[in-house]
């Protein structure tokens, strides 16, 4: 578990105060984001002096020189003061920026003792393959590791891969004393999309729900989190098959404006990504009724019976197999985009809808239109 070991290491150097004068978190995984933040503040900064000692910074609002100057001023009010800075890609934008680093460096080369700063460059993602990083993001990292890697502790924010967000189910569940299936476990991963800042959170739900019963169930799973989301989930396919637009976007607005909004985006896509994907089997084989579709979608990839009926409707709708995988494309594009750091998830997803609820161009006929793998 290569993301977690070092979240563990970077957690102990805080409780030991072994620290670098700043660090640099690369990444976009909100989960480790804030596990880390969590962690400073808990060993770093006493809860009654925060307003004296706790600073948000972006590059892209406060010059780079008064932040330096900030950290380096001694507080009268707090023995101790933490800087998060965002918008790291300013220092590296169009120009000369040799000025903005030599700062920094500069900076680490005589800085207060009793200050942290940490840079926060989460436009960039990293994926739980890392050899598998879109080229952009991996010159962005490079360019961090060979200027700021120098004088700064480089601390990944990566992706998880999906059996080690299993794995600390279990662990975490162990920890607080519930049991939690096997299935239950792998469920909650596939349901969203292995978004631990998600998994996180329903899990917290979830671990509340059961109470003194103290064990997690596959069907408390489908119970809390696949019958809250996917019945929004439903409701919002139902309207993108039907082609109605408004309904769609009301919909998308009260799942956006509920639970964890915006920072839920990819979680959204991946499971219409699974719905659409579902749909096209459906359709392929010619299924017609509940029975036919537990045999043609296999384990952890079904879904749950109250939607039976309903997705079955909805594939229906679609009268080739040309519609459904140009909606395929048109999610796998999004969920590009919003792996992008886009300026706004939420036009990202109303794009997505627009695109969804139009109809396809007519195109000549040709043999490669329906070659694109599912």
């Amino acid at each position: 578990m290569r993301a977690f070991a070092q979240a563990e290491r970077f957690v102990s150097d805080l409780q030991s105060r072994k620290l670098r004068a700043a660090y640099v978190f690369v990444g976009d995984e909100a989960f480790f984001r804030k596990r880390f933040r969590d962690a400073i503040l808990e060993h770093l900064v006493p809860a009654d002096l925060r307003d004296f000692s706790l600073f948000e910074f972006d590059l892209g609002d406060t010059d780079l020189a008064e932040v330096l100057d900030r950290a380096r001023t001694p507080s009268l009010m707090a023995p101790f003061q933490v800087f998060f800075v965002r918008g790291v890609k300013n220092l590296f934008g169009r120009g000369s920026n040799e000025e903005k680093l030599a700062a920094i460096e500069d900076y680490c080369k005589n800085p207060n003792p009793d200050a942290l700063i940490v840079f926060v460059a989460d436009h960039i993602s990293i994926p739980a393959d890392v050899r598998k990083i879109e080229m952009q993001d991996r010159e962005r990292y490079q360019r961090i590791r060979d200027t700021m890697g120098q004088y700064c502790g480089i601390v990944e924010l990566a992706r998880v891969e999906e059996g080690e967000a299993v794995r600390w189910i279990s662990d975490y569940c162990a920890s607080q004393a519930v049991q939690i299936e096997a299935d239950g476990a792998r469920e909650l991963v596939d349901a969203l999309g292995g978004d631990m800042m998600m998994i996180s959170n329903e899990l917290e739900k979830l671990i509340l729900y059961v109470g003194e019963k103290k064990r997690i169930t596959l069907g408390d799973v489908e119970t809390m989190v696949l019958a809250a989301k996917q019945r929004s989930l439903y409701e919002l396919t139902d309207a993108i098959s039907s082609k109605d637009r408004v309904r769609a976007l009301e919909v998308l607005d009260a799942i956006l404006s509920s639970g964890d909004g915006e920072e839920a985006s990819i979680g959204h896509v991946y499971m219409l990504a699974k719905s659409f994907r579902q749909m096209l089997i459906i359709l392929e084989r010619n299924v017609r009724d509940q029975r036919m579709l537990w045999a043609a979608l296999w384990q952890g990839f079904r879904v749950p019976p109250f939607a039976a009926d309903d997705i079955i409707r909805q594939a229906r709708r679609y009268k080739s197999r040309r519609e459904l995988t140009r909606a395929i494309r048109l999610v796998a594009k999004a969920d590009l985009a919003l792996r992008s750091n886009p300026v706004s998830k939420r036009l990202v997803l109303e794009r997505l809808i627009l695109d969804l609820t139009t109809e396809p161009k007519v195109e000549s006929p040709g043999w490669m239109q329906d070659q694109l793998p599912v």
